[in-house]
């Protein structure tokens, strides 16, 4: 979307390069990342960053500082799922965005989803600066100033964000990155990176116990004792793999949570039918729908909590509608379906970009990085585009 930085890279693209560019990251990772990577990053001009991060911030703040919203999102708590000592506001979120043109032809963001969670905070750093580096991406004409960390941080001053938000005044040794057999997650490479970077191990969440209100996991034959829970766990996926716990959600632990398990819940989909903003497309409770529109091919169905597009239909029929039951519409809600603008010229023709701002919100909600979904397809998830090239995962540039 800068052109002349577009040009270039497509010019001086080649596959080699892609090819060590991909083995660089599995390196860093040491494991081989089991998503798509897009041959190439995404240049965005700094005003459409902004003004999207800023959105964010204003969707953010319009549930979290709303108290009426606050006591309306405790029905979306499963009670097993429900943990003491909440927060005033979340520690990570994500705001997803499309882009769509206006009648004056002018890009606008779009919100697609929100979500109170973490992300790829450690792993997109790494995606980002390969990117740079492999392609030499100073090198061109107005790539000096490339950058991809926001709201003014570099290196130095992200990481020291990023460690006040997961380790906190904790040893590093006794705060743990919390995950449903992360062996097997598709987030691995974050999760080794996040240690790399911080000293947080990874732990299965099966393999924590507790005696009395302490909780703990086995190391060399001894245990270690969790303070602190930088939570990658999804509620969805341990109820879909029925998976038994050593603790409960609810008991008065003795620990603290970097990222409250509460917040996944209360800022989600569940959110976007009570949102009044320009960027937010009409969306409904199924359950509250007086009647099924006729023209469904400009709607998309989504579950309230599910992760990477599982569940999503997209322009769904009448019987997909009627094959849920009553008593579980209201855990999905049906939006108006946007035409996303695809923006990005590539050798395989213009590609859409959905952009992934992401925030760490401690003493002040601040805007860190962006994730790039890169796709041709009607949904833009990388597991959505895996039979395709220039398109996938990747990194948002931007000149400084």
């Amino acid at each position: 979307m800068i052109p002349s930085l577009r040009k270039q890279f497509n010019a001086s693209f080649t596959p080699e390069k892609y090819q060590t560019f991909l083995q660089r990251i599995d390196d860093a990772s040491d494991t081989h990342v089991e998503f798509r990577l897009a041959e190439t990053p995404c240049f965005f001009p700094s005003e459409l960053l902004y003004k999207m991060t800023e959105y964010g911030k204003e969707l953010i703040r319009q549930l979290v500082e709303n108290k009426g919203y606050r006591e309306r999102s405790n029905a979306s708590i499963p009670a097993e799922f429900r943990v003491a000592n909440e927060p005033d506001h979340p520690m990570f979120l994500q705001v997803d965005f499309g882009l769509v043109r206006d009648t004056n032809g002018e890009l606008q963001p779009k919100l697609v989803e929100l979500q109170a969670f973490p992300s790829l905070y450690a792993y997109q750093v790494t995606l980002a600066q390969n990117y740079i580096d492999v392609f030499g991406l100073r090198r061109f004409e107005g790539g000096k100033n490339l950058q991809f960390f926001l709201s003014g941080l570099d290196e130095r001053s992200y990481r020291e964000l990023l460690r006040a938000a997961i380790v906190g005044q904790q040893d590093p040794e006794n705060v743990i990155l919390m995950e449903i057999d992360p062996e097997g997650q598709k987030t691995l490479p974050d999760f080794n990176l996040t240690e790399k970077m911080l000293g947080v191990r990874t732990v299965d969440i099966t393999s924590i116990r507790k005696h009395g209100s302490q909780l703990y996991y086995m190391r060399r034959g001894g245990r270690v004792e969790i303070r602190r829970i930088y939570n990658r766990t999804i509620a969805d996926e341990l109820q879909r793999r029925n998976v038994g716990l050593g603790f409960d959600w609810r008991d008065d632990l003795n620990v603290e949570w970097a990222g409250h398990p509460n917040w996944y819940f209360r800022i989600s989909k569940f959110s976007i039918p009570y949102l009044k903003h320009e960027s937010v497309p009409k969306t409904w409770f199924l359950n509250r729908l007086e009647r099924i529109p006729d023209n469904l091919e400009n709607y998309a169905l989504k579950p309230l909590y599910s992760f990477a597009g599982l569940g999503v239909v997209i322009g769904p029929k009448k019987q997909d509608i009627e094959a849920i039951p009553p008593e579980r519409r209201g855990d999905y809600i049906l939006q108006e379906r946007l035409n996303f603008e695809p923006v990005i010229e590539t050798p395989m023709g213009m590609t859409k970009a959905e952009v992934r701002v992401m925030y760490v919100w401690l003493e002040k909600l601040t805007a860190v990085l962006t994730i790039i979904r890169m796709g041709r397809g009607l949904m833009m998830g990388v597991d959505h585009n895996r039979d395709m090239e220039w398109v996938g995962a990747s990194a948002g540039l931007f000149v400084g």
